[in-house]
């Protein structure tokens, strides 16, 4: 299988030139600009091109031509979720709505003061999850477990370009010092975020079938939840109309130690997910094994 890398694609000017259009010219003018660069992607973007047309044709059961179609939409649809979390994280927050399915179930879980650990996926917008959040009283540290592999000089010119906020990370580090801020986190009552659908070579993983074909996911987020004793929940953030987001809530049922019962779980709840919004399922790389195909 080809592992995700941990960078993702895009020049500094690039984005350089994405948050000029939204500061001077609106979000909306911003999304028009998609229309060559989607074209652009679809055009000279082999890999990811193979992996989206096997997502859309063999997993998603569309036709060869709606495929196509739906894999330039893909990369339009992606775009947007790139321009909203840039004019969100510039302070644009009030441009947008949303609806909150699940609210109550995060209350509840905060309420047991034994800190909670949310699962997510590269679907979405998770990463502006944050900022809705904050609008809805939702006062609580907010922890992001990441990998640091991204171009560092895209991150530098993010950092000074967007509002401060209370989202915190905890860098996956190979002698596992991660897991006692986690510990540690938990036991203030804090939030854990995982995204439990990459891993990287040398990481235990398991597999499980997910869109009717066995897959690779990273072990930890699993492993975790399931032994910290400590509720789970499934979040995600998906884009609707224009400047719309539905957030959805989950709680999860956990066995304790029986990481591949969550696993099973979590791939049956993104299976929903990629169901009803197609077009956001954000892994651009042979995510199936393909000695399967």
């Amino acid at each position: 299988m080809t592992q995700w890398q941990g960078k993702s694609k895009g020049t500094l000017l690039g984005y350089k030139i994405f948050v000029f259009c939204i500061k001077k010219l609106g979000i909306r003018t911003a999304y028009s600009v998609l229309v060559f660069v989607a074209f652009y992607y679809l055009m000279t973007a082999w890999k990811s091109n193979n992996a989206l047309f096997y997502y859309l044709h063999k997993r998603q059961g569309y036709s060869i031509l709606k495929t196509w179609g739906m894999m330039y939409m893909s990369y339009f649809r992606f775009g947007q979720v790139l321009i909203d979390k840039t004019a969100i994280s510039l302070g644009l927050r009030n441009r947008f709505t949303y609806e909150f399915d699940g609210i109550e179930i995060l209350k509840q879980l905060l309420a047991e003061k034994r800190g909670a650990i949310l699962i997510s996926a590269h679907v979405g917008n998770f990463e502006v999850a944050e900022y809705f959040f904050a609008d809805i009283d939702f006062d609580c540290q907010i922890n992001l477990v990441t990998t640091d592999r991204e171009h560092s000089f895209i991150k530098e010119y993010f950092e000074r370009i967007s509002i401060k906020t209370n989202l915190k990370f905890i860098i996956v580090k190979d002698d596992l010092s991660h897991i006692f801020e986690i510990n540690n986190c938990l036991s203030n009552n804090e939030i854990i975020c995982f995204t439990g659908d990459r891993y990287f070579p040398g990481t235990k993983v398991l597999v499980e079938e997910f869109l009717g074909e066995q897959a690779v996911f990273p072990a930890g987020p699993f492993s975790i939840a399931s032994r910290m004793k400590v509720p789970v929940a499934y979040v995600y953030v998906m884009k609707e109309s224009k400047l719309h987001y539905h957030l959805y809530t989950r709680r999860v049922e956990v066995k304790h130690r029986d990481a591949q019962h969550l696993l099973k779980s979590y791939c049956e709840s993104v299976t929903q997910i990629v169901k009803e919004y197609p077009l956001q399922w954000f892994n651009y790389y042979d995510f199936w094994n393909s000695d399967s195909k």
